[in-house]
C-alpha cells in the first residue's frame, strides 16, 4: 500500500471477496487486504459483517476498521420511497468518509462480498466516487459460481442461456423468465422463498431446482429445493436450475 502524501489524494479499492472462502480470494485481493492499513466494510447493526468475517485472521495488527452499518435491510419494503431514500443517504455518507481519507493521502480497502460490481452494495459507492477521486476494481468469483460449483454438476452446456433473476421481482414477471430460461440462478430469496417456489413449480421447473445456502463455507448447505421446507432463507441463499443444452 502507498504511503500516506499530503499532496497526493489515496485510492480507494473496491476488492472483491469472492463467494466466502479465503482460498478463492484471487492474489491481488489477498495481497491488498493483507497489506491494507485502512480497511473499510458494509454490515448489518449489530453483526460483525460477512466481508469481515471471510477476512478473519488476515488482517494487519494495526488496521484501522471502518463499519458502514446499513440504516435498513428487511425492515421495510423496497417498494417503499422511504427504503431507497434512506440508502441514498447512506451512500452519501459512506462516501464522504471514504473520500476524507483519500483527501488525507491514505488508502482504504473497501471489502467486498462477492465481486463488486454484480449486484453488490459498492457500486453505489463507485458511482459517487469515481469522477473525484481515484477507484480500482479487484474482480472476484461471484456467489452464483460458488453456488452451481457446490452442485457437482454443470450450470451450463452447449447453447444454454444462462439467466439470473432476483427473488424481489414479482411473481408473474419470475414465472414468464423462468419459463423461457434454459439455466437458471436466483439470488436475493430470504423472505421471498415462498414466491420463488410457486414461480418454479408454474413455469415447470420446480423439481429441478437446487438451494444452495453459504456456498462454499465451512456451514455450506446443498438440497433439492423441493426437500427444504423453509419460510425465510439466509441472506446467502441461492437458487440454481442447471441448463440441458447441446452436448457432443
Amino acid at each position: 500500500m502507498r504511503q500516506p502524501n499530503a499532496s497526493t489524494k489515496g485510492t480507494i479499492y473496491g476488492v472483491g471477496l469472492g463467494p466466502g472462502d479465503q482460498d478463492l480470494l484471487s492474489v491481488r485481493a489477498d495481497r491488498l487486504v493483507r497489506q491494507a492499513e485502512i480497511i473499510a466494510f458494509f454490515r448489518k447493526t449489530g453483526r460483525s459483517g460477512q466481508a469481515r468475517q471471510i477476512v478473519n485472521g488476515m488482517l494487519a495488527d494495526k488496521v484501522q476498521e471502518i463499519s458502514m452499518e446499513y440504516p435498513v435491510t428487511t425492515e421495510i419494503s423496497i417498494s417503499d420511497p422511504l427504503y431507497n431514500k434512506l440508502l441514498s443517504q447512506f451512500y452519501t455518507d459512506c462516501t464522504a468518509r471514504l473520500q476524507a481519507i483519500a483527501d488525507r493521502g491514505k488508502d482504504v480497502v473497501v471489502l467486498c462480498e462477492g465481486d463488486p460490481f454484480f449486484y453488490g452494495s459498492f457500486m453505489h459507492l463507485y458511482e459517487r466516487l469515481k469522477h473525484n477521486n481515484t477507484v480500482k476494481i479487484v474482480p472476484a468469483i461471484t456467489g452464483m459460481s460458488g453456488a452451481w460449483t457446490a452442485t457437482a454438476a454443470p450450470i451450463t452446456w452447449g447453447d444454454d442461456v444462462l439467466t439470473v433473476l432476483m427473488g424481489t421481482l414479482s411473481e408473474d414477471v419470475l414465472i414468464k423468465n423462468i419459463a423461457n430460461a434454459d439455466a437458471i440462478v436466483i439470488m436475493k430469496i430470504g423472505r421471498n422463498i415462498n414466491k420463488v417456489r410457486n414461480a418454479l413449480i408454474a413455469a415447470g421447473r420446480f423439481e429441478k431446482a437446487w438451494l444452495i445456502e453459504y456456498a462454499t463455507m465451512p456451514n455450506q448447505s446443498v438440497q433439492l429445493l423441493s426437500e427444504a421446507n423453509l419460510e425465510v432463507t439466509p441472506y446467502f441463499s441461492i437458487i440454481v436450475v442447471h441448463g440441458k443444452g447441446r452436448r457432443p
